[in-house]
């Protein structure tokens, strides 16, 4: 008999059988299936308790170190390693209290707000996942913008979007809109903010990133950022309002700027 090692080993490796000079093939998959339901709890347990007996200073409650939805969904971002789910949760537990996201609220965040760089969609995307809108031509950080006051919107409407979650759903969606983005608009440092929050403290809640309308002047940016984004890139498509209108939005839930 024969054995082939396939995909995901992505090698082909056949050792002839002594038997006949025929091959015969069989699959062996590599990959560990996902931990049993009791498997999981045991695990979201085992983390719990080392937080508690390794990092007691830290809150408890929502968003805290006993918070088992919350620890459960690190487990799965690690792929279930207890230790490399202590480490990163740890970290996002206290930059939550560093950052005061328990104090944001739509009267902290009114002023920026006001300027209409960013916002939560009223309507879910065809999909059901809550939408985030960026207009980047709104956005001027060299001028009387606090990049702080930017930061803390952005995390107060990420944290919105996930409150809005329909049953079974996950993620979200961004958006940038890049039509009329001009040189004066690019802000590097914020892009790198939202790329360190979403991946350090809301790992796998972006579900896709449109580019809408990007103009040349943006392609150096995106050529800078892309490689800060590793595996998440993938997540990232160009298009054109039309095929946002399409593909993503019904006539009755697209948002008001990309109708016209």
């Amino acid at each position: 008999m024969a054995l082939r090692f396939s995909h995901p080993l992505r090698h082909s490796v056949f050792f002839p059988s002594p038997l006949n000079k025929s091959l015969r093939i069989c699959k062996i998959s590599a990959v560990n299936p996902s931990p049993r339901p009791i498997e999981t709890h045991k695990l979201v347990l085992e983390v719990k308790e080392k937080l508690e007996r390794e990092h007691p200073s830290l809150p408890v409650g929502r968003n805290g170190r006993d918070d088992e939805d919350m620890i459960l969904w690190f487990l799965k971002d690690r792929k279930f390693r207890v230790e490399d789910a202590v480490t990163k949760l740890t970290r996002a537990i206290k930059w939550r209290q560093e950052f005061r996201v328990s104090e944001l609220s739509e009267e902290s965040v009114k002023s920026i707000a006001g300027t209409g760089e960013a916002y939560l969609h009223h309507f879910n995307d065809v999909t059901g996942r809550p939408v985030l809108v960026v207009v980047a031509s709104k956005h001027f950080p060299a001028q009387k913008q606090d990049p702080n006051e930017s930061e803390k919107l952005c995390v107060f409407l990420i944290e919105k979007a996930l409150s809005k979650l329909p049953p079974g759903k996950e993620e979200i969606l961004g958006i940038f809109d890049l039509r009329e983005f001009r040189t004066e608009n690019g802000d590097i440092l914020f892009l790198k903010f939202l790329i360190d929050v979403f991946y350090t403290n809301y790992p796998k809640r972006l579900g896709q990133v449109l580019f809408v309308d990007a103009p040349f002047v943006f392609r150096p940016i995106w050529q800078l950022v892309k490689p800060w984004l590793k595996s998440y890139a993938s997540l990232v498509r160009f298009c054109s309002v039309d095929t946002l209108r399409k593909e993503y939005f019904t006539d009755e839930t697209l948002p008001a700027e990309f109708r016209s």
